[in-house]
């Protein structure tokens, strides 16, 4: 069953790093510059673990709870493998503690109070000998109208400057560039034009938070034209939906 679905996934991958490629090739980048990032949420270990197999190393969750699990399984089934994790999903402060355990970036910071809570986690598991490294951290920035930015997160953009500034001070969070989602049901091209006005600003004050997370299954050659550095993948990559790990 492991082959079956081995050979499902590489020629899924294939597909997708074909789509990359064409999404770059139609904006006139270099597919070396956008990174493929693999979200095993709801899927199995073993998935993650056969991903692995075919090279990708990066892996995104957005439930802390299955996330943690997860990491620890695929650790123990490819323990030669580094494998860099990614916490797409929105965070709760009180969950902060536990991601910096097993995530290796958090992509969807929206607050100056989730940065704190995280900067204080890292910083008490570095103490216990839990971390050796800062959290790299993304500005979840919102693209959506005000009421619908409150029911999926994200950082206003008039908020952004405040919120970089902050992080940019944290010694336990390493500032790595801005994340986001397009709203649904609207023009994910128009969508990401603003992200990307909006990035070209940001990067004035600050020159080396250059990734971009921007684009998924769906949409993802519209982010790349408008700058994307990481697309996350889950549907194109692994199917409709999976069973979550135990």
């Amino acid at each position: 069953m492991s082959t079956d679905r081995q050979t499902e996934l590489a020629e899924s991958l294939e597909l997708v790093r074909e789509q990359i490629r064409e999404g770059c090739r139609a904006a006139g980048r270099d597919p070396a510059e956008v990174r493929l990032l693999a979200v095993t949420k709801t899927f199995p270990a073993v998935d993650a673990a056969l991903l692995t197999d075919l090279g990708v190393t990066d892996l995104a969750e957005n439930r802390d709870q299955e996330a943690g699990a997860k990491a620890t399984e695929v650790s123990s089934m490819r323990p030669d493998v580094r494998v860099r994790w990614h916490m797409v999903g929105r965070l709760q402060r009180n969950k902060a503690r536990s991601v910096v355990r097993w995530a290796d970036e958090v992509q969807s910071v929206d607050s100056i109070r989730l940065a704190e809570a995280l900067g204080k986690a890292v910083r008490a598991a570095r103490e216990r000998g839990e971390r050796d490294q800062p959290l790299d951290v993304l500005v979840q920035v919102s693209l959506d109208d005000e009421e619908t930015a409150r029911a999926r997160g994200g950082c206003p953009l008039p908020e952004l400057p405040a919120l970089a500034e902050n992080l940019t001070q944290s010694g336990d969070l390493r500032l790595r560039g801005l994340m986001a989602v397009a709203p649904l049901g609207t023009d994910a091209g128009e969508a990401f034009s603003r992200l990307a006005a909006a990035r070209e600003k940001f990067l004035e004050d600050h020159p080396g938070a250059v990734e971009l997370s921007a684009g998924m299954s769906g949409d993802l050659e519209q982010a790349i034209a408008c700058g994307s550095t990481c697309v996350r993948v889950g549907t194109a990559l692994l199917g409709r939906r999976g069973l979550a790990s135990p």
